[in-house]
Parts: structure tokens; sequence; C-alpha cells
């Protein structure tokens, strides 16, 4: 198991990476995470619901994602609440005191997972939640030590040295484990180094004898390392430099943003100036502007007016530019959204920005499928996954964006100006994504294969432990 002294050590990291290097080796392996807490998640092949980290994770060992992968996942809509989800379907909203109570169950359910992958795979490798040593956490821990105890698994600490305080994080997370957990504790893992190792060497030296804990190695900071987040945009992904035609496209970041891993690609593209609007920045002329998903659409709306976004994109649109809605962005689209049971807070009606004649109405059983099909307006193959409650209805969806198999999605506007779909990931296959640029008026749009670079990311970061970290050793304990 992967523990983490912080969130974004890096746990999910180094899972994916020995999950290649496991696969490499012609070992049957399969990524695990207890428990979840991210608004990015995917769609599995049994029709339900993981964080999109495990998903990653999947590819890193040719799997397809399968919600034993993930059994819990929490997705929050409020500071102190979250929609439960368990085995990949949503059970109910509760608060943190809520769960807490249900944490004895939810354990029932990741022992439940874990056996059966154990009957399958050959190795398991789990990817731990936060930060073991979260002192308010740790009774009924399903996520952490809790876990690793339950099952009798060895522990790696994983600790971000890039952010300083690496050798207080990982004494610190030490000293406030149990003797037991100390003990579970096989070693640690130092991750996005710069610089001169050798300079290192004696705080290592130091580290393993105060702690009798070997550093399993240290991993460097790979810059333009491209693997999808698990919830935190990351901010840093490298532009590919290019002096061919480009547009502009920004993304307002909701307060609840979910699936924004739906934009990586555009945000790698040569010909994309791409820009995440944050709280308080205001909207800058530009060719297309996406409304992203959100956990919370009804109050993402008010978000969007309390950050003077709504007139910004009212007046994009009189000067013609192009708007895109994806899942709770195209609801936002229609004229009303009811949430008559209070799926996503309080009961009630919205009134929408009314770019498109259509109303939406959330229902308690979510519409999680994979889908595939044609652009209404292009002809082009889409492919993609949908992930909602809502269920809309009016005239603009006589004008869908998609023909899907078995059903029709989303709408566009009579001068294909505005459009909205439920899809996610409708960017990432070649030919829909050349299609939709094309929409918003690129001529020549440069190809690139996303899956590739996706592909290409994990042999990297593969590559990167297999020569900084004592892997055989790590093996040892896998095995």
């Amino acid at each position: 198991m992967i523990q983490g002294c912080t969130s974004d050590a890096g746990k999910s990291t180094v899972v994916a990476g020995l999950c290649r290097i496991l696969k490499r080796r012609g070992i049957n392996v399969v990524p695990f995470k207890p428990q979840n807490m991210a608004l990015n998640s995917a769609v599995t092949t049994d029709g339900g619901e993981i964080g999109r980290a495990q998903a990653v994770q999947a590819q890193a060992c040719g799997l397809e994602p399968h919600t034993d992968m993930n059994p819990v996942l929490l997705k929050p809509n409020s500071d102190t609440g979250a929609q439960v989800i368990i085995h990949g379907k949503a059970l109910q909203e509760m608060d943190a005191a809520s769960f807490h109570q249900y944490k004895t169950s939810a354990m029932s359910a990741v022992l439940e997972s874990h056996n059966r992958l154990l009957q399958q795979y050959d190795a398991i490798i789990v990817e731990g939640a936060g930060s073991p040593a979260e002192i308010n956490l740790r009774e009924g821990d399903i996520a952490n030590m809790g876990f690793a105890e339950a099952v009798d698994c060895p522990v790696i600490l994983v600790a971000d040295i890039d952010r300083g305080g690496v050798f207080a994080h990982l004494v610190g997370t030490l000293e406030l484990l149990s003797s037991s957990e100390q003990q579970r504790t096989a070693g640690f893992i130092i991750n996005r180094f710069r610089g001169d190792i050798s300079l290192l060497q004696n705080g290592l030296d130091w580290l393993e004898q105060r702690t009798r804990k070997p550093v399993l190695g240290v991993m460097n900071y790979l810059l333009g390392l491209h693997l999808e987040a698990e919830d935190a945009i990351n901010r840093n992904i490298d532009i590919v430099d290019s002096t061919s035609q480009t547009i502009k496209i920004i993304v307002p970041v909701l307060s609840r943003i979910s699936n924004h891993t739906d934009f990586d690609v555009l945000r790698l593209h040569p010909n994309i100036d791409f820009e995440y609007i944050g709280p308080g920045d205001p909207i800058p002329p530009a060719d297309l502007i996406i409304l992203p998903g959100t956990k919370s659409v009804r109050a993402d709306m008010l978000y969007l007016h309390d950050q003077n976004w709504y007139e910004a994109i009212r007046r994009h649109c009189r000067f013609g530019g192009k708007l895109l809605g994806i899942c709770g962005g195209l609801q936002m689209l229609g004229e009303m959204i009811h949430d008559p049971q209070g799926i996503e807070g309080h009961p009630g009606s919205s009134i929408g920005f009314g770019f498109l004649e259509f109303e939406t109405t959330l229902e308690a059983e979510k519409q999680l499928r994979r889908v595939s099909g044609k652009l209404s307006f292009s002809n082009a193959d889409v492919t993609g996954y949908e992930i909602h409650a809502g269920v809309s209805s009016g005239k603009a969806l006589q004008r869908p964006f998609a023909s899907l198999a078995g059903h029709d999605d989303g709408a566009i506007s009579k001068d294909e100006q505005i459009a909205g779909t439920y899809l996610h990931g409708v960017f990432d296959e070649a030919e829909s994504r050349e299609a939709l640029l094309h929409w918003v008026g690129l001529t020549n749009v440069v190809a690139i294969d996303y899956y590739q670079i996706q592909e290409d990311a994990i042999e990297r970061l593969a590559d990167e432990m297999e020569a900084t970290l004592d892997i055989e050793q790590i093996v040892s304990w896998i095995l």
C-alpha cells in the first residue's frame, strides 16, 4: 500500500508507475483505492463510477476500469457534505458526521471488493487517501492504516520534497502512527526532487538512522509529465509550442467543478491557447467559452453570477463567440433546473441562463454509461461517457448535439453558435476533437494522439521509478 504524508504527495503517481512496472514483468496486477474523495470520476465497464486516478492506474495495468478498484467514492457538494458512492452507485448524501457513523458499513464494501480482486489478480497495489496521520479521522479509518491493518499489507510512505519540510513530513507522520502501524511501514519514497542528489545524502542517512526505515529512492521532478489528475486542477501542464493557427478557449473554474480532465487534451494542443479563469478574474476575449461539469449546478449558476462571469458570457455570445456546456454546464444553458428531491442541495428550482429552450429535472438515479455515435453537425464519430443525475426535455433537444446508439444527446442552436452535451471526454478522440475545433473556427487542426500521450507519460514514469527506486525490494514485498 502506498500512503502519503500529505495530499498530492504523489500516491496516485507512484501506484500508476508500480502498476506499469509489474505489467512489464508479466504480472497480473490491479490498482485499488479503498476510499476516494474526488470530483473527477470515470465510468466503468460494469456501469459504475470510480475515481479518475484509478482509471489511469487501470490503464497502466492494461485493464478496463471496474468498480472494485475504488469501492467507496465521496463526491463533495459542500464543505461539510458529499454524495456517497458504494460499488459505483450513489447511495445518498451524507455530512461528515453521518459518514463517520457509516464507516463500518463502508469497510464491509471495501473488504468485499478487495477479496474479489484477491481471487483474480496476482498483485494489488493499494493507494491511500490524504495522510494516515490525520488524528481526527483515525477512528474507524478505512482509507489508510485502518485498511492496511485489516488486510495485513506493508505500507510505503511517500513525501513531496518540492513543497519543503520532507524530513519533518516523514518523521512526524511516522511518530503519529501506532506501534503496529510503525512496524507495518516498510520504507519511504521521496518524490519531486530537483537538484544535486549528493547534497541530499546526509539527510537521507539521518532519516534512515532516526527511523530505522530504508529510503527506497528519490524520484526526480518530471517536468511535463501528464497524468490525469485525481481532483485538483494541475496548472502546470506544458503546452506544445506551435507557430500554426491558434484559437483561445477558456473555462471558468466553478466552485464544484467536476471532470476537468475533459480539458487536458485541449491544454496540450498546439492549436489552442487555453486558460482557466479563477475566482475574481475577468473573462478575456475568446473564441470558445466552455461551461464545465459541476457537482452542484444550481449553486454554481449563482457562483457564475457572483463572479460577474454570466454577463461576460452573454457579451461573448453577442460578439459571436462560441459557447459549449458540458454536463452541468449543459443544464445551465437551459431555462430551468428543478431539484424537487434536493439531490444537490435544498429542494427547489432555479432559473437557467436561457440560451437554449429546454428544462432539466434532477433525479435520484444517475445516468452512468459509456456511449458512442455521431456529432450531428459534422457526422464525425464521437465517444464519451455520461455521469449525471439530470433528465432534460424541451424543444431545443430536437436539434441534438450528437446522435448516439439508442438516444440523442444535448442540443445545438439553429445558428450553431451555442451547444451543450452530457458527454464527458468529447475532446479525447481525434475525429470528434477535430470537428469541434473546426466548429470553433480552426481551419487546419494539428493531429495529436491523446491516448499515446498518456501511454508515453506512464512509460516515462515507470522508467524513472526503475532508475531511482529499489524496485526489487518493493517487488519482493508485493509478490
